[in-house]
């Protein structure tokens, strides 16, 4: 259940976006996912998300969290198997070609939009990762993100380029754990079934988190999210459970002062 909507911004908008970017503060996220790590890898998963034992299989062979999987998935592709970014990204995991997927072992490109094979490649690079930073999931996500030729061990500076995507999978990870405005999932309900409304599209990840932010702000209830797509843009989504889970969210944004078209 999947549709588009137009958002009709009211006069100072744009500018409240801006400012709220220019204001944001940082949160620690490395020491989120270190409390994750130290408490939480061992929840399950609060939907049933496409290509389920494709990840449980995955987890347990790299001895990853599932949770952790679905979270990269969901923010890098949406589960979306064909998936391809302008930096030739490819499939549920966003594997690069030629690089990263030759280093896997991966020899053809049409090798990364099985399913299966691209998560376990995934799941495998991350673990590699995760060994080469000590466990720190923070570091470990930056290099998934940027590269590790670019990330310090020591963690250093982190590139701000790298540094928003551990936060970016963060939230992911609180909507595969069910940890958000809605309340917890149902782990029978199919993902697939959720539903997604396109509010706007962005040029930065500040200025979509910026624009979340504020929403949520206004209206605490609505279930929201945002993704990088594989234009290198950023959408932030409405999600709902169905039409009147929708119709709802459009009186609560048009009292907040927006208006789905």
């Amino acid at each position: 259940m999947q549709a588009k909507q137009s958002l009709t911004l009211l006069a100072g908008l744009a500018i409240t976006i801006l400012a709220m970017t220019a204001n944001a503060t940082t949160r620690d996220y490395d020491a989120a996912w270190r409390e994750y790590t130290a408490s939480q890898t061992a929840r399950e998963p609060a939907y049933t998300f496409p290509y389920a034992t494709c990840f449980r299989v995955a987890a347990l062979e790299y001895d990853l969290p599932e949770s952790l999987l679905l979270a990269v998935a969901r923010g890098e592709s949406d589960f979306e198997a064909t998936a391809r970014s302008r930096a030739n990204a490819h499939g549920v995991m966003q594997i690069l070609w030629p690089g990263t997927a030759k280093h896997l072992g991966i020899h053809r490109l049409s090798d990364l939009y099985d399913p299966c094979t691209n998560i376990d490649a995934g799941a495998r690079y991350l673990r590699e990762l995760l060994d080469l930073y000590n466990g720190n999931v923070h570091l470990a996500l930056a290099a998934y993100n940027y590269g590790p030729g670019r990330i310090a061990r020591d963690g250093g500076i982190i590139p701000s380029g790298a540094a928003w995507y551990s936060g970016y999978i963060f939230r992911h990870l609180n909507y595969v754990l069910g940890d958000t405005t809605n309340g917890p999932g149902v782990p029978d309900t199919l993902y697939s079934s959720i539903g997604q409304s396109t509010l706007l599209t962005f040029g930065e990840p500040y200025r979509a988190a910026a624009f979340v932010d504020l929403l949520e702000s206004e209206s605490p209830d609505l279930n929201l999210d945002w993704f990088r797509r594989g234009t290198g843009e950023f959408e932030v989504v409405l999600t709902y459970a169905d039409r009147a889970e929708f119709d709802d969210a459009a009186r609560r944004l048009e009292r907040s002062g927006f208006r789905l078209d």
